[in-house]
C-alpha cells in the first residue's frame, strides 16, 4: 500500500528517476559524468540508426529494377497505383496488361471500376515512386517499398536503444533487421505489406515516446501539488492528476489509421497498442505512489488515450478513402442511391456506399480459402517452414554456364528467425516471471501481428503476413542477446564473453545472409547452386 503523502523532496526524487530512465546522458551528466562520454552517447543514440540506416538503404536499392517484372502480388497494387495516378481510384485492366505494362505501354488500363480488397494507403504509398520515377520503372515501383524499408530498420534499432539502453543491442536489432532476406524481399517488392509494417512500427516508436513523455508530465504535476508544509495534499494521491493532452499519442493514432489503412490486419495493432499504453499508465501512478493507481489510470488516462488513439485512427482512415469519395466511377461508390434505405437516410449516402464496400470486402476476407501452392499455416511463419516464391526463371547462359536461375524467394535468415523464436519464449518468460514492462511491449507487437490469423485456419494466408511483426521478433532477439551480452556492471570478464557471444552470432548471420542473398535478388546463379541454397524441401 503505497503511502498517504509524499514530500516535494520525494517527489523530485520520483521525477529524477524516470528522467534518468528517459536520458542516459543526462543521468551521466548529473552524476557527474565524463562531458566526452556524454556526448559521445547523445551521438550514438541518432550514429547507430544512420549506419544500419546505410547499410539497409545499401541492399535495398541496389539493382532494385531486378527483376523487370511484375513480379508476384505486383500486379495487382502496381497497376492499381497507377490508375490512383491518373483518376483517384483503381481501374481495370486489360487481359494482356502486364506485358504491356513492364514495356512502359499503359494501354491496357480501362474506363471501368476495379473492385478491390484492400483499402488506399498502401497503393498510394506506391504510386509516390512511380510518379517520382516514371511508371514503367521497375525502379519506380519499389522505390517506396525499399525508402520505407530502410526506414523501418532504423526505427527499430531507434526502438531497441529506446527499450534497452544499449548501443550495442541497438545496433544488433538494425543489422538483423537490415541483412534479413524476410524483410529484404518484401522491401524490395512494390505490395502492401512493408507498408504496413512500417506504419505499425512507428506508432509503437510514437508510444515509446509517450510513455517518457506521461512519467514526466505525472512528476511535474505531482511536485506541483504541494501544501504549505512541502507535502502533497493526501487527497492528491487518491486518484493522480490528470496529464493533459498526450502528443505522442495522437501521432501513434494517425500511425496505427494509415497502417489500417494499408491492411485491416492492423487493427490488431489498435487494440494490443491501446491497451499496452494505458497499462504503461497504471505502472506509472503505482510507481508514483498514487493509492487508487488503477482506477486512477482508468479514469484520468484511458478516456483521453481512446479519443487520441482510437479517434484519430478513424478520422486518418477515412481520409484515406478521400479519392474514392471525391470519384464518380469508384467501384460501389453510388450503391447508396441504387439501394435506399429510409432507415439510415440521414446518413450521407457516400457513407453508405462506403460501409457496404467494407461488408463485401469483409465478407471476401472471410471466404477467401483458394488453394494456393504457397499458402502456409500460422504454425510454420516463425520457422519459415513455406515461403513464397515471387518470382522465378532459367536464363539461359548469363551466369557463366549452361543452366541458369534467377529467383526472389520470400524466406528469412533461419538462423535469424530460429533464433527469434527460442528468444521469444525467453521473453515471455522474463514478462511473466518479473513483469518486464519492456518484454510485455515486445510480447504485444508479436501477438498482435500472428496470434489472429489462428482464428481463420481454412482461409488463405501467405507467410510473408509475418512482416506485420518481424520487427518485434527481433526486438525479442536483441532482448535475449541482451542476457547473453550481460549488464554492465558485470565484471569484465564476463561482459566480454558476452560481448563475443553476440558478436559471433550477428556476424554467423551475416555468414548466412551473404550466402542466401542470390535468392532474395534475382541474381543469376547457376542452377546447382541455387538448388544448393533451398536447404529445407518447403523452400522448392
Amino acid at each position: 500500500m503505497a503511502t498517504p503523502t509524499r514530500t516535494r523532496a520525494q517527489v523530485r526524487s520520483w521525477n529524477s528517476s524516470r528522467a534518468l530512465i528517459v536520458d542516459p546522458a543526462r543521468a551521466a551528466s548529473e552524476g557527474g559524468g565524463e562531458p566526452r562520454a556524454v556526448r559521445r552517447d547523445r551521438l550514438l543514440v541518432w550514429l547507430i540508426p544512420v549506419v544500419v540506416g546505410l547499410i539497409a538503404g545499401l541492399l535495398r536499392f541496389w539493382q532494385l529494377d531486378r527483376p523487370h517484372a511484375l513480379v508476384f502480388d505486383e500486379t495487382y497494387y502496381v497497376k492499381d497505383a497507377y490508375s490512383y495516378l491518373l483518376s483517384g481510384v483503381e481501374r481495370s485492366w486489360s487481359q494482356n496488361a502486364n506485358d504491356l505494362f513492364v514495356n512502359g505501354d499503359m494501354s491496357g488500363l480501362l474506363a471501368s471500376p476495379e473492385y478491390v480488397v484492400h483499402p488506399p494507403v498502401g497503393k498510394w504509398m506506391i504510386a509516390v515512386g512511380m510518379a517520382l520515377f516514371g511508371p514503367g520503372s521497375s525502379f519506380g515501383w519499389r522505390f517506396s517499398a525499399a525508402a520505407v524499408g530502410t526506414l523501418s530498420v532504423m526505427l527499430t534499432a531507434w526502438a531497441a536503444r529506446r527499450l534497452f539502453r544499449s548501443h550495442i543491442l541497438a545496433a544488433a536489432a538494425g543489422v538483423l533487421l537490415a541483412i534479413d532476406g524476410h524483410h529484404l524481399v518484401m522491401s524490395r517488392t512494390g505490395i502492401l505489406d512493408i507498408f504496413l509494417s512500417f506504419w505499425l512500427l512507428a506508432a509503437f516508436c510514437a508510444l515509446l515516446l509517450d510513455r517518457d513523455d506521461g512519467r514526466r508530465r505525472l512528476a511535474a504535476r505531482l511536485g506541483r501539488l504541494t501544501g504549505a508544509d512541502g507535502r502533497i495534499r493526501p487527497t492528491a494521491l487518491v486518484t493522480g492528476p490528470w496529464l493533459g493532452v498526450r502528443w505522442w499519442r495522437i501521432a501513434a493514432g494517425a500511425c496505427l489509421g494509415l497502417a489500417v489503412g494499408v491492411k485491416w490486419s492492423g487493427l490488431a495493432f489498435v487494440v494490443a497498442f491501446g491497451l499496452m499504453t494505458v497499462l504503461w499508465d497504471v505502472g506509472a501512478r503505482r510507481q508514483a505512489g498514487v493509492r487508487a493507481w488503477f482506477s486512477g489510470a482508468l479514469l484520468r488516462d484511458a478516456p483521453l488515450a481512446a479519443a487520441s488513439i482510437l479517434v484519430t485512427a478513424m478520422a486518418v482512415y477515412l481520409a484515406s478513402w478521400t479519392g474514392w469519395l471525391l470519384s464518380d466511377d469508384g467501384f460501389y461508390r453510388h450503391w447508396a442511391e441504387a439501394d435506399p434505405d429510409p432507415a439510415w437516410n440521414w446518413v450521407p449516402a457516400s457513407l453508405r456506399s462506403l460501409a457496404h464496400y467494407h461488408q463485401e470486402a469483409y465478407s471476401f476476407h472471410n471466404s477467401l480459402s483458394t488453394p494456393h501452392p504457397y499458402a502456409s499455416s500460422p504454425w510454420s511463419w516463425l520457422l519459415q517452414g513455406r515461403p513464397v516464391s515471387f518470382y522465378y526463371t532459367e536464363p539461359p547462359g548469363v551466369c557463366g554456364v549452361e543452366h541458369c536461375s534467377s529467383a526472389v524467394l520470400s524466406v528469412g535468415n533461419p538462423l535469424i528467425w530460429w533464433a527469434g523464436t527460442v528468444s521469444l519464449l525467453v521473453v515471455l518468460l522474463l514478462w511473466i516471471g518479473r513483469r518486464d514492462w519492456r518484454a510485455g511491449a515486445v510480447l504485444a507487437g508479436v501477438a498482435a501481428g500472428y496470434l489472429p490469423w489462428f482464428m481463420y485456419p481454412d482461409r488463405t494466408m501467405f507467410a510473408f503476413y509475418a512482416l506485420s511483426f518481424e520487427p518485434f521478433l527481433i526486438l525479442a532477439l536483441a532482448m535475449g542477446l541482451g542476457l547473453v551480452l550481460g549488464r554492465p556492471t558485470d565484471p569484465p570478464g564476463r561482459r566480454q564473453a558476452g560481448l563475443l557471444a553476440v558478436g559471433v552470432f550477428v556476424l554467423a548471420a551475416l555468414v548466412v545472409s551473404a550466402y542466401l542473398m542470390p535468392l532474395w535478388t534475382a541474381e543469376p546463379i547457376p542452377y546447382l547452386e541455387w538448388r544448393l541454397r533451398l536447404w529445407m524441401p518447403s523452400w522448392t
